[in-house]
């Protein structure tokens, strides 16, 4: 009998050729369309996924702290054991979670370490990769979480079935503003401090008077690395008492908190906050009303408090934290998740 395959060669072969690049579209697809968590998960050994990966309900989960990993060693795995590969792709997971201003404001923090480790002459202390990543749950849970963590730096981010809380966020920088050097005059939290000083020159002295509740500053934040807090005692002037002018500038200060959030979640917090009612958010000031001396504010509302503090190394060394009293480490998420898998 006469082989008829040959006949169909060149057919079988182009099939073969078209599925083999379909298949291989396909994958790429795939890798390129790939949840950033995961994709940074599977790009780690063994021994790292070890490391880094905890359960959800780990005591480690709501604990956080922003001094250096020389001073407060951290678990999970670090900037310095990852590979060119694997710092990519948590660069991407990065990038993911944070808005463009929040990504630029975290890696210029980071490389204040090298500034820091040239002024102190001590880079062994100071050293840019010293930050940690840890994860709590793993991404195709319902609620899971991973840190960014390191000297200045805490980002927190819980994922309850697709909703996303990034509390607490904290965010220092020092020096706040670098004295010599190639980056001298670099001021990577100015806006923070500039905005509130803006607000504070913009207040009449009768509206002063209510704002700065007292001389004397913080030597920190007021609620330091608490898991939890709940409303301080209400303290400056209120939303209300102010113009206009004054309303929107007070707008504006949070609003640059916010910014560190990518666009979509930032506007959502914003609404959050306008439809809770704005009279009752109040800014409050501590310490001196210039430039280059100890200073302090706060601005807290019926949900949130966000604080800044400078007032160590002269005045030249700030700490900011966002606070959500029901919703840090994705509180609020957690117990409707759960209230609603009750019902069910």
């Amino acid at each position: 009998m006469k082989n008829r395959f040959p006949k169909h060669y060149a057919l079988y072969t182009l099939l073969a050729a078209v599925l083999i690049i379909g298949a291989s579209i396909i994958a790429s697809f795939q890798k390129m369309t790939k949840d950033p968590a995961r994709a940074f998960l599977d790009g780690l050994s063994e021994e790292q996924r070890e490391k880094v990966q905890h359960s959800f309900n780990h005591l480690d989960r709501e604990s956080w702290h922003f001094f250096p990993v020389a001073m407060l060693p951290r678990g999970g795995v670090s900037l310095k054991s990852l590979n060119r590969n694997q710092r990519s792709l948590l660069d991407e997971l990065l990038k993911h979670y944070l808005s463009e201003t929040g990504y630029d404001k975290t890696s210029r923090i980071m490389n204040l370490e090298s500034v820091l480790a040239e002024l102190e002459q001590n880079p062994s202390f100071r050293d840019p990769e010293l930050y940690h990543v840890n994860f709590f749950g793993l991404p195709e849970d319902d609620a899971w979480s991973w840190t960014f963590e390191g000297h200045h730096i805490s980002l927190n981010f819980t994922n309850v079935n697709g909703a996303i809380a990034m509390v607490p966020r904290f965010l220092g920088a020092n020096p706040a503003e670098v004295p010599s050097g190639p980056f001298k005059g670099e001021r990577v939290l100015a806006k923070e401090e500039d905005l509130a000083f803006a607000l504070l020159y913009a207040l009449n002295p009768e509206q002063r008077k209510k704002a700065v509740f007292q001389t004397h500053s913080y030597y920190d934040l007021a609620t330091s690395t608490s898991s939890e807090v709940g409303p301080l005692r209400p303290v400056g002037i209120s939303y209300k008492d102010l113009n206009a002018k004054q309303q929107k500038m007070l707008m504006g200060i949070l609003q640059e908190y916010l910014n560190t959030m990518p666009k979509v979640l930032a506007q959502k917090r914003l609404n959050q906050i306008k439809n809770e009612g704005l009279d009752d958010i109040h800014f409050g000031w501590a310490g001196a009303t210039e430039m280059g001396e100890n200073h302090y504010y706060r601005i807290q509302g019926k949900t949130f408090l966000v604080e800044f503090d400078n007032s160590q190394g002269n005045a030249n060394h700030v700490h900011t934290v966002w606070r959500d009293f029901d919703g840090d480490f994705g509180r609020d998420l957690i117990r409707e998740h759960y209230e609603h898998h009750h019902k069910h």
